[in-house]
């Protein structure tokens, strides 16, 4: 912590021309709330939704859920992802962990649904990506 506290204070000297100890403590006290505002409870259960897309299987599940825009049956999407029936319940459950799909039996047979927390990381996905292919995207500016 001295280190990083240390390095703070050189920017801070470099920002502000100088820095006195009260400088200092106000930036610490900012950060500090910063941090709080976050919180450690909200971190982990962020990074166990990228950690349930993290994985080639689960996130096809979710994106085929999103695009289908309906329930589907555990027999479809096992359709979908080529894997074994025992590693399909355990990708869908840890996707149910998630909050990015819901399930819910219909007699003999279980259906699953994507969840507006998956819909919405898709569609900001979707826009961050942009075009993979390699294919140039006009944005209507010239090279000129």
């Amino acid at each position: 912590m001295a280190q990083a506290t240390d390095r703070l204070q050189r920017y801070l000297e470099d920002e502000l021309g100088e820095c006195r100890s009260e400088d200092l403590e106000c930036r610490l006290e900012e950060l500090d709330a910063l941090e709080e505002t976050i919180g450690t409870a909200r971190v982990e259960t962020e990074l166990d939704v990228l950690s349930a897309l993290a994985n080639e299987t689960r996130y096809t599940l979710v994106r085929v859920l999103v695009a289908a825009g309906e329930e589907l049956c555990v027999c479809e999407l096992n359709a979908v992802v080529d894997v074994s029936e025992s590693g399909l319940s355990h990708a869908l459950s840890n996707l149910v962990d998630a909050g990015l799909v819901d399930a819910r039996k219909d007699g003999r047979w279980k259906k699953y649904r994507a969840t507006n927390r998956a819909v919405a990381l898709v569609t900001v996905l979707e826009g961050s990506v942009g075009d993979v292919t390699g294919e140039r995207v006009d944005d209507g500016v010239t090279d000129e």
